[in-house]
């Protein structure tokens, strides 16, 4: 088992945005930020449900590929899943949709719980815990039963891995756009890069994808 973590992030390090309006609520940066992954054959497939075959090959498809592959378990925080914008709306099922993309047990950290489970038809269940880092990644680990496990995020999710050492694979996707503002992947990881071996790759869209592994 190895746990993981891909990520999208500016050139200044910044894996959020900060431009939402109540009329676009994702923001113009958003689609800037992820605009290569959204474009890949593979994200057209998984997660819009498109069969026709359109999306980009080449690197970045590689490494949508590989985003989804041999994962058993995933870890994201009440922000990813959406806690944060439906607190108390009992009926809330998540930002995925009805079919969500993961189609495996995903774990969301929250302080709001007892939280009853939600499960899909796809073999998606969204599990809510209050727990450490460790604990959590002992719960996905068993459910996992020996694939992988992904932490998905956010950045502030993805720190407390880092900072306690549980990161086998870092990916991150660094758009060629600078933010300035938002949540830092990097504040207060001074000194990550000993113990990892890092290796860059450049797409054809001018993303550089930077692995780190142990």
């Amino acid at each position: 088992m190895s746990v993981r973590v891909d990520l999208n992030i500016s050139l200044d390090g910044y894996a959020t945005t900060t431009d939402q309006t109540p009329e676009n609520p994702f923001g113009d940066d958003w689609s800037r930020l992820v605009e290569a992954y959204v474009a890949t054959r593979t994200f057209r497939e998984r997660v819009l449900h498109d069969a026709s075959g359109e999306g980009t090959t080449g690197v970045d498809d590689a490494h949508a590929q590989a985003y989804f592959a041999d994962v058993g378990a995933e870890i994201m925080g009440a922000g990813m899943f959406g806690l944060h914008n439906f607190p108390d709306d009992p009926d809330w099922r998540g930002w995925w949709g009805d079919e969500p993309p993961f189609r495996i047990p995903v774990f969301v950290l929250t302080r709001r719980v007892p939280h009853p489970s939600i499960e899909f038809d796809n073999g998606t269940t969204f599990h809510f815990l209050s727990a450490t880092p460790r604990e959590a990644l002992a719960r996905a680990a068993e459910a996992a039963d020996g694939r992988d496990v992904r932490i998905g995020g956010g950045p502030t999710v993805v720190r407390d891995f880092l900072r306690e050492g549980l990161v086998d694979h870092l990916h991150v996707g660094i758009a060629p756009i600078l933010l300035g503002r938002g949540i830092n992947l990097w504040e207060g990881l001074r000194g990550l890069e000993s113990g990892y071996d890092v290796t860059a790759e450049t797409a054809e869209s001018g993303t550089i994808h930077l692995s780190w592994r142990r």
